[in-house]
């Protein structure tokens, strides 16, 4: 306790000096604070855009599909399938899907697209393409409609009402052939997806490419991503315990997550922070010197003091604790009042906003919205000013160094 208290007096010795000081510190962990949970929260935003254009965080399949997307790989009785799993887990949004590679043509252009067959009703739960039509209407389940990309459609040159040919091989290599006309136009945001993927219902879909009642995956979606772990592990102990294999005749099923069927979206995230994290080394070193310069400065000032206190019968070992308790008072400081002042601005602009103006088309392009509303969550409050926290501990280990050698006759005698 008498080292606490000393080390508290000392430390307000020069008032500016240390208010300077856990300035610094303060703003640092305000700028790693609000920059972590804006970053944590676009990474978020951008998961849930592109997993909602068409994918899912979680998506049944069978082995081998998602590396090797062959028409034969299929999986048997669909609506068994999503009839089973939607009794065993009735808050995932489920949807299945059946999709082929066709050449689609009209009147006057060809293109080699995607086509995907869809039940309407569970698509409207899951998927945002129902509500992002440009023109006409979604899937209505009137027989021979199809929706169709915004860039897809400029690309073919058809409209609303217009009829777009697919040619391609059905399950059982037979040709399959059919003419749908456009009902929809929609833009999702995701360039890949617009000017390659057309939707028809699940029942024309099945009649063209002579399916069966066979899907290729069966998508699920929990109502919030922190939950996704939690049921991949509950969906992979239904799969393998029940009886779900043998009812719906299928031998290999295969469940997996938006890491293993985007691993691109994972990889530029990592990248992203892994760059961003250099920024952040760069604001933590600097902060990290200044605070070593503090310390240094206020041991270089109490030298002759500090000699005399070791004449009198102080240990070096004493004076190094104090230095220490000194550095972790300064910088424990910096922490609190950093996470209070972070912790406020965050919440501010989780309700508030911030608008990125003049950058709408950029953030488009990474499937985001202009408007960003950074959430506050333990890992973005406590990563940045932990990691400023042990560096500007490490900081004091210099100065605490110089006093283990400290000899009180050559103390005395500084000036």
């Amino acid at each position: 306790m008498l080292s606490l208290a000393l080390a508290w007096r000392n430390l307000w010795r020069h008032r500016r000096r240390t208010w300077l000081t856990v300035g610094s510190m303060i703003f640092s962990n305000l700028l790693l604070i609000f920059a972590i949970s804006l970053q944590l929260s676009t990474y978020e935003q951008m998961i849930k855009n592109s997993l909602r254009a068409f994918s899912a965080p979680l998506q049944l399949q069978k082995t081998g599909y998602n590396v090797d997307q062959k028409m034969r790989l299929a999986l048997n009785n669909g609506k068994l399938l999503v009839a089973s799993l939607s009794e065993a887990f009735p808050k995932l949004a489920i949807a299945p899907r059946a999709q082929a590679f066709v050449l689609g043509a009209s009147e006057t252009r060809s293109l080699g697209i995607a086509v995907a067959g869809v039940d309407k009703t569970a698509e409207t739960r899951l998927s945002s393409i129902p509500t992002s039509m440009l023109r006409g209407a979604y899937l209505t389940g009137r027989a021979g409609e199809v929706v169709i990309g915004e860039a897809l459609a400029r690309s073919l040159q058809i409209d609303i009402g217009d009829e777009l040919t697919l040619l391609g091989s059905g399950y059982d290599g037979s040709f399959a052939a059919a003419v749908q006309t456009v009902s929809g136009i929609f833009r999702t945001g995701v360039i890949e997806l617009d000017k390659s993927v057309v939707q028809i219902n699940w029942s024309d879909f099945d009649a063209i490419f002579f399916m069966g009642a066979r899907v290729h995956s069966i998508a699920l979606a929990p109502d919030s991503l922190n939950e996704l772990a939690r049921y991949q592990q509950s969906l992979q102990a239904f799969i393998d315990t029940s009886d779900i294999k043998t009812q719906s005749h299928n031998t290999e099923l295969e469940l997996l997550n938006w890491q293993a069927l985007h691993p691109e979206i994972k990889q530029s995230i990592e990248a992203d922070f892994a760059s961003a994290w250099f920024m952040y080394a760069v604001l933590i070193a600097l902060v990290a010197f200044s605070v070593l310069n503090t310390q240094l400065m206020s041991v270089l000032e109490r030298t002759r003091e500090f000699g005399i206190m070791m004449a009198i019968g102080c240990s070096n070992g004493v004076l190094v604790r104090l230095i220490v308790i000194e550095n972790f008072l300064l910088a424990g400081l910096g922490f609190v009042l950093g996470l209070v002042a972070g912790g406020a601005l965050v919440f501010y602009f989780s309700h508030a906003g911030l608008v990125l103006s003049g950058m709408e088309e950029a953030a488009a392009l990474y499937n985001v919205p202009s408007t960003l509303y950074p959430q506050l969550s333990p890992l973005a409050l406590l990563l940045g000013p932990s990691v400023l926290l042990l560096f500007c501990l490490l900081a004091s280990l210099y100065p605490a160094l110089r006093l283990i050698r400290l000899q009180p006759i050559m103390a005395m005698r500084a000036k």
